[in-house]
C-alpha cells in the first residue's frame, strides 16, 4: 500500500505543479540573466506598452515571491485532484484555464474603472512616455503604477477552483488554519469571497494583492459549474 500524499495525484494537477515551479525556478534564473523576459510574462493593463496577450495565460504561472506559489500550489494540491477527479481530466483544465482568464478579465475591468476616474477615458496616448503620466498631475503616480503593476499567479484560478469545491463538496469538513475544528467547506469558502470583497474594495495602503482577480475567477468558477451542470460523483463518499 502506497503511503505517499503524492500518490492519488491527478495528472492534470500534477503537471500544473510542475509548470508553476519550473516557471518560479526559472523567475530566479533567467530573471538574473535575461531581466527583459520578466517582462513578458506577467500580465499588464490592456493599453500598457508592456502587455501582450499571451500574458493572460502567463501569469498565472508567474509568483511573487515562495510564500505566493507555496500557498497557491498547497490549495491546487489539497482541493484540485478531487475536483479534476469530479469533473474529468480535459474538463479541468479547461476549468482552471477559464477561471485564471476570468480573473485577469475582472481585473482590468475595475483598472479601466480607475483609469476612467483618471483620465475620462479607459486608455491614454503613449503610455511609454513619462510625460503620459505627469500630465495628470497629483494622480500620475497613481496613473503610473496602473499601467506599469503586473499582476502575477495562479489565485484566480485557485479561487475558481475553490468555489467549485465547495458547489460539489459543501459537507466536506476542512481544517482551518488557527480554527480548531472542522468546518463545512459551504460555509468557510463564502467568507473567504466575501472577504476578497471587502478587501478590493477597501483598497488598504499597502495591500498588493489583486483582490478582484480573485473575485473574477470566483465568478468564473460559479458560472461554469452551473452551466456544465456539474454533479458530485455518485461513487464518491
Amino acid at each position: 500500500m502506497n503511503s505517499s500524499p503524492f500518490a492519488n495525484i491527478t495528472p492534470v494537477v500534477k503537471n500544473l505543479l510542475i509548470i508553476n515551479i519550473l516557471f518560479f525556478i526559472g523567475t530566479y534564473t533567467l530573471g538574473n540573466v535575461i531581466p527583459d523576459v520578466l517582462k513578458y510574462l506577467p500580465v499588464y493593463y490592456f493599453n500598457s506598452p508592456n502587455f501582450r496577450l499571451w500574458e493572460v495565460i502567463t501569469y498565472m504561472f508567474m509568483h511573487g515571491g515562495f510564500a505566493h506559489i507555496f500557498f497557491n500550489m498547497f490549495a491546487l494540491f489539497s482541493f484540485g485532484p478531487i475536483v479534476e477527479y469530479a469533473m474529468g481530466p480535459k474538463k479541468f483544465l479547461s476549468f482552471y484555464f477559464i477561471c485564471g482568464i476570468g480573473a485577469i478579465v475582472l481585473q482590468m475591468l475595475v483598472q479601466a474603472l480607475e483609469v476612467h476616474a483618471i483620465t475620462g477615458g479607459i486608455t491614454i496616448q503613449h503610455p511609454g512616455l513619462d510625460s503620459s503620466y505627469m500630465a495628470f498631475g497629483a494622480k500620475a503616480q497613481n496613473l503610473y503604477d496602473l499601467y506599469n503593476t503586473p499582476v502575477v499567479g495562479a489565485s484566480g484560478a485557485i479561487f475558481g477552483l475553490l468555489i467549485a469545491f465547495g458547489m460539489l463538496f459543501p459537507n466536506m469538513e476542512l481544517m482551518i488554519l488557527f480554527i480548531p475544528v472542522p468546518i463545512k467547506a459551504k460555509y468557510i469558502i463564502p467568507v473567504y469571497v466575501v472577504l476578497e470583497l471587502f478587501l478590493g474594495v477597501k483598497q488598504f495602503s499597502g495591500d498588493s494583492v489583486a483582490h478582484f482577480a480573485h473575485l473574477g475567477g470566483a465568478i468564473l468558477g460559479y458560472i461554469m459549474v452551473k452551466y456544465w451542470r456539474l454533479q458530485r460523483p455518485n461513487n464518491f463518499y
